[in-house]
């Protein structure tokens, strides 16, 4: 199986794509010149020309909106973000245009579209640069949002979001675009709304997605060693989320453990909490334990940057704490 980046992975699927399907393009500030910001459409513009791969000036609504009306005359935009925090100035396009419109038209205009870019923090970004949105936008009927964690679940959950006849949110991890992993052959399709147990493991469930997925296979490893098998969880999709996934996990674990990127109040970790309550309350040997990023907007300074963070070690002491070891 070849092994890609995460960004070869997501070019792989936007080339893959454009080609079958001639009413997609690509849309955003330096995704042609320039091969992208993250260099995610390399090459693209050579073979596929400027009226599908389309530089924009530095105006996030504006080319949002013109992404809605385009999906509302039939073609696929893929609309891309250089960051997901300049796509605040895009938010009513995303959230009072594209999510609303085939509810609003009564079913007349689907609206086929994908807003995606690179999401959370990175280094040494400081606070503007650094949110993690995915809990914003999922709070949102309307929209579908995906965080793929590793390069096989980048290509298909991508493939899958631009032949979505929903508009799709897909974040991508800013610090993801290096990474490496196996990558299938042929045409490879995630289903959105679909978890996947990336670790089989019998003492505790973590339950993560995006780039926290890399944190908890980390723990999953460290704690291995000392004899605590953890089962990780990737829920790949926030929007709609895969419960029964999360519930068969935690089921069989007794204990769960929910890491993710954002702050606390409000964020991803609140529903997944509250999912497992419902529906797995019997089944727990210990109150549910949330990883996260500290209540505070990203510092710059590195020392406190690591402190603000969730990390491997914040997650083996959270799994330490459900099983009564700490």
């Amino acid at each position: 199986m070849p092994v890609l980046t995460y960004r070869e992975a997501l070019t792989q699927a936007l080339r893959e794509e454009l080609t079958r399907d001639e009413r997609v393009f690509l849309m955003g500030e330096e995704v042609a010149q320039y091969n992208g910001a993250y260099k995610v459409s390399k090459g693209l513009l050579d073979e596929f020309g400027p009226m599908r791969i389309v530089d924009t000036p530095i105006t996030e609504l504006g080319f949002a909106g013109m992404g809605v009306g385009s999906a509302m005359v039939g073609l696929r935009p893929i609309i891309e973000f250089m960051t997901w925090n300049f796509a605040l100035l895009a938010i009513d396009q995303v959230v009072n245009a594209a999510a609303k419109m085939l509810y609003m038209s009564g079913g007349q205009f689907p609206m086929p579209m994908v807003f995606r870019g690179p999401n959370g923090s990175a280094l040494q970004l400081s606070a503007q640069h650094s949110q993690a949105w995915e809990s914003w936008l999922a709070h949102i009927p309307g929209l579908k949002v995906c965080t793929p964690g590793t390069p096989a679940d980048a290509k298909g959950l991508l493939k899958s979001a631009i032949r979505d006849d929903n508009p799709v949110v897909f974040l991508e991890g800013e610090m993801l675009y290096n990474t490496k992993g196996e990558v299938p052959d042929g045409e490879h399709i995630v289903p959105i709304g679909k978890a996947e147990v990336k670790r089989e493991g019998g003492d505790c469930t973590i339950v993560a997605h995006g780039k926290m997925i890399l944190v908890a296979m980390q723990t999953a490893d460290a704690l291995d060693k000392e004899g605590i098998a953890v089962e990780v969880v990737d829920l790949r999709t926030i929007r709609p989320m895969d419960i029964e996934t999360i519930s068969v996990s935690v089921q069989k674990t007794n204990r769960a453990v929910v890491l993710e990127e954002g702050w606390e109040i409000c964020g991803v970790g609140a529903q997944v909490v509250d999912f497992i309550q419902r529906e797995c309350f019997d089944d727990l040997d210990a109150p549910v334990v949330r990883v996260h990023q500290a209540d505070v907007p990203m510092p710059y300074a590195k020392n406190l940057e690591r402190a603000a963070k969730p990390d491997a070690a914040k997650a083996i002491a959270a799994v330490k704490k459900v099983m009564y070891l700490d």
